[in-house]
């Protein structure tokens, strides 16, 4: 996070996480939880990077080196894909767009280095450039029904439509970069900004609406069914284990692309033995731990994805597990005799 960035938002009162340099929360976890989870609010999303993928050859680039469909995505829309191994497995998962000089790839900030340099190398003699907006642009997260009525005065255009994207025009001089902002599911918006911008509205917005930090803004990712990736789970899943055809993630249209084979297989052949599912547990869970269910004894048959604390106790996570013991045994989180999971719903049907 920029230093400026940081020190406006200590200022506002964020309280900033030692190791990753993340705003933690704004001093009171516990308000900025239940005011995203049924109020209104405004996140950080320093957890985050954004990448700009530009140049003549960018969108066919992207078409070939991911689930979505990128060729075919209408203008003003928004999707949701992966970056696959050969054998399917998915390296990350993101948010992709189309800005007014490009594309915008909203990508975990703990594999972002990663990927673009593993993306890079396939560029080769193609016209395409690829590179990490974090240190000039800010990622902010307004999530809540009311959200567009309490911020009219602000001039920030919240799209109504899920996965619907307005971007400024960023033919200026001189040049500076766009804006974007982008509607996701469960009534929230992604707004990334020009740090210049972003000083000036913080404060505005902190007026109005419950400043909250990355964890409020990862339970609500949760409570939406949206994985998120990070280095704990790369390689871990096929997308469908992930529910990323559910969320529109994956083509099954397009050509080829880095695990494709792999990926039609497992649709069109019925194996996803696994899915993901959205549970309640007790005690804390971190990405990459395992799951075990009283039907599959002696072994891991499952992972966390994600796990953030929920609005009224305890935590709330996304674990990829086997369908039958998801369905008719119970399922532990750490060890084979951990605590059991409470399977809840999610946004969204599978199939």
């Amino acid at each position: 996070m920029n230093a400026e960035l940081q020190e406006m938002l200590v200022a506002l009162g964020a309280r900033i996480h030692p190791e990753s340099g993340c705003v933690s929360d704004f001093g009171d976890p516990e308000a900025e939880l239940r005011a995203i989870a049924s109020g209104t609010a405004v996140a950080d999303l320093s957890q985050f990077a954004l990448l700009a993928i530009r140049g003549a050859d960018a969108t066919a680039f992207l078409h070939a080196q991911f689930s979505c469909d990128v060729a075919g995505l209408p203008a003003g829309r928004a999707t949701y894909g992966s970056y696959c191994t050969a054998k399917g497995r998915m390296l990350a998962t993101f948010l992709l767009w189309q800005a007014s000089d490009g594309w915008r790839m909203m990508i975990h900030g703990t594999l972002a280095g990663a990927i673009q340099k593993r993306l890079k190398m396939f560029v080769l003699r193609s016209k395409v450039s690829i590179d990490d907006l974090s240190s000039t642009t800010s990622l902010v997260g307004i999530a809540g029904a009311s959200a567009t009525a309490s911020i009219a005065g602000l001039g920030v255009r919240l799209p109504q439509d899920a996965l619907a994207v307005h971007c400024t025009d960023a033919d200026t001089d001189p040049p500076i970069e766009c804006s974007s902002t982008v509607a996701i599911p469960g009534q929230r918006w992604i707004v990334g900004l020009p740090l210049e911008q972003a000083r000036t509205l913080w404060p505005a917005l902190a007026s109005l609406i419950k400043p909250a930090g990355t964890a409020a803004w990862d339970w609500s990712d949760i409570a939406n069914g949206i994985p998120q990736l990070t280095p704990a789970t790369q390689e871990q899943f096929v997308p469908q284990m992930a529910n990323l055809e559910v969320i529109g993630g994956v083509s099954f249209k397009k050509g080829c692309y880095p695990g494709q084979e792999i990926v039609a297989r497992t649709q069109y052949l019925g194996k996803t033995k696994r899915r993901m599912y959205r549970a309640h547990c007790s005690t804390s869970a971190a990405p990459g731990d395992p799951v075990y269910s009283d039907d599959v004894a002696g072994q891991a048959n499952g992972m966390v994805v994600s796990s953030a604390a929920a609005p009224d106790g305890g935590f709330d996570m996304l674990v990829v597990v086997q369908i039958e013991s998801a369905t008719q045994s119970k399922v532990h989180v750490g060890a084979a005799d951990g605590p059991v999971l409470e399977f809840a719903s999610l946004p969204y049907s599978l199939p």
